[in-house]
């Protein structure tokens, strides 16, 4: 069952969701920022730094049953801080590693009220041809750190991306039964490659 932006408030006033900083304000209001909370979802904003593989000196492959993709990534990663001067401008079929500004905690509780999420694009992005990631929307009960964001550009033009602009949505879900808790290599996330 999806979350609605009502049980999302309900959900971030109980504990059970945990956005630092909380995405404001809760509610349309004329005159005011836009809300940022859809029907039955919450815009995260883009953090100020994005990560990528440099043009030059990388292995021909990665070995992915090495695991622990923080350590294969980031000994490779440049990286790059966002500012409101310095946009990083992503060109055409290129691809880089973002994070959200926002630290998500999901909860696992005892009583079948743990929450998952899930992260989406924003379709006015992808009509530009932003992917803001490919295969993986996943976020698990229990999880807590900032959101890696997989962006690749589509489209024919280059895209600025600058800190604090809203990149993507979460839809926020209700996990059936309790969960034993089971950390990816990725909880407690700070860093766009997952250190």
């Amino acid at each position: 069952m999806i979350l609605s932006n009502v049980s999302i408030h309900e959900a971030l006033d109980k504990g059970l969701l945990v956005l630092e900083p909380e995405p404001t304000p809760r509610f349309v209001k004329k005159g005011e920022p836009k809300c940022p909370y859809q029907t039955s979802s919450v815009d995260l904003r883009l953090g100020a730094e994005v990560a990528y593989f440099p043009e030059e000196g990388i292995p021909a492959q990665i070995d992915l049953r090495r695991g622990d993709f923080s350590k294969l990534f980031a000994p490779l990663a440049q990286t790059h801080v966002l500012s409101e001067q310095q946009p990083f401008v992503l060109q055409p079929r290129k691809f880089i590693l973002a994070k959200t500004l926002e630290r998500v905690h999901l909860r696992l509780t005892s009583d079948e009220t743990s929450l998952a999420a899930r992260v989406e694009g924003k379709s006015s992005y992808a009509r530009c041809g932003l992917l803001v990631h490919f295969t993986a929307p996943t976020i698990h009960a229990g999880f807590e750190g900032t959101i890696t964001l997989e962006l690749i550009n589509f489209g024919p033009l280059p895209i600025a991306l600058y800190p604090e602009m809203p990149i993507c949505q979460l839809i926020v879900e209700q996990v059936h039964g309790t969960p034993f808790s089971n950390e990816s290599q990725f909880q407690g996330q700070s860093a766009p490659g997952g250190g």
